[in-house]
């Protein structure tokens, strides 16, 4: 979810860094929501990665042990193993400072798992790192829960990397969820305008609805007569355009628009639309995206100011609810 909506206070209520006023938490069926921190066997991983600067990689790796009253040379060798888990091992003696951010990240990892946890909570964990590397530690991060077995708490704002390392992905605004679901079924079918927006590659659009006749569903949008007002959502790349006076237009699945802007992603290019008025109500009319493909783009490229229709798929056409469907 974006800033502020409550993601890190969720962690740190499951951490028990802060105290809950109702319900329960639960890790393993049991309800450990009145368990000091140190007896839910959770561990954390913190967004600054948290590394002694004064220890080595072998040392900050061990503390946890060492304040456990751990003999030496157990958590000598098991912070070691730990580190090898993620590659690290040769590094054991160097200092945080001599690390790069990637390295420093393994470390805090290695440091959080060596308490065996039932759970592992990730505060953001990926924020401080560039663009490449950044997909290259999600990657890690995902075989390394596959391979441990054990849940991980993942806190992100980043929508790429929720659907790229979640098995259930919780969608959150203003302390409430708004979708708990498969990252599949988030960007197939979001349950609110809100999850559509904030994944993005979603058109929205108010207007009649309409069952179709192949199972699906019409909207239509503009001065048509109020029937079953709502919101729908159209996936940007599930979106046809044309010239106008080429187009088979009718009155369903269809706006007429202006090129505002172009974008080329590489594999794809990004047209941004201006609807004609009252193309759509609300405010949701100026937000009109379609993606196509490099080649079909290319083949018949459309310019800045070009005018055109855009047409989809009643089938790909999605009614989103009014409110959240998750209880409060």
């Amino acid at each position: 979810g974006p800033s502020g909506c409550g993601k890190t206070s969720t962690l740190r209520m499951i951490a028990g860094h802060e105290a809950i006023t109702s319900g329960a938490i639960e890790i393993d069926g049991a309800d450990v929501g009145h368990l000091e921190p140190a007896r839910r066997s959770t561990a954390m991983m913190f967004q600054s990665y948290a590394l002694f600067p004064h220890l080595s990689c072998l040392d900050n790796v061990a503390f946890s042990l060492r304040m456990r009253g751990v003999g030496k040379a157990e958590r000598r060798q098991r912070a070691m193993e730990h580190l090898a888990l993620v590659h690290m091992q040769d590094y054991a003696e160097r200092m945080p400072a001599q690390l790069s951010g990637g390295q420093q990240q393994r470390v805090a990892l290695s440091r959080a798992l060596i308490t065996n946890p039932s759970v592992l909570l990730l505060d953001e964990p990926l924020s401080a790192l560039d663009p490449f590397l950044r997909v290259r530690m999600r990657a890690e991060l995902r075989k390394l829960q596959r391979e441990l077995g054990i849940s991980f708490v993942h806190v992100t704002h980043s929508q790429q990397e929720a659907m790229a390392v979640a098995d259930l992905v919780v969608v959150m605004d203003a302390g409430r969820i708004e979708q708990a679901a498969s990252p599949h079924e988030v960007f197939n079918a979001p349950n609110t305008s809100f999850v559509a927006r904030f994944i993005g590659g979603h058109n929205i659009l108010e207007g009649t609805v309409s069952a179709a006749p192949d199972g699906g569903f019409a909207v239509v949008v503009g001065d048509a007569d109020a029937a079953t007002p709502a919101e729908v959502a159209v996936r940007a790349d599930q979106i046809r355009l044309s010239k106008p006076d080429e187009s088979e237009c009718t009155a369903w699945n269809s706006v007429r628009a202006t090129v505002s802007a172009v974008e080329y992603h590489g594999a794809s290019v990004q047209i941004e639309l201006e609807l004609d008025p009252h193309a759509g109500r609300g405010p949701a009319q100026n937000e009109f995206a379609v993606v196509l493909g490099e080649r079909e783009y290319f083949s018949a490229p459309f310019e800045v100011g070009a005018r055109v229709q855009a047409q989809w798929d009643s089938r790909n056409v999605h009614v989103l609810s009014r409110a959240s469907s998750v209880p409060r």
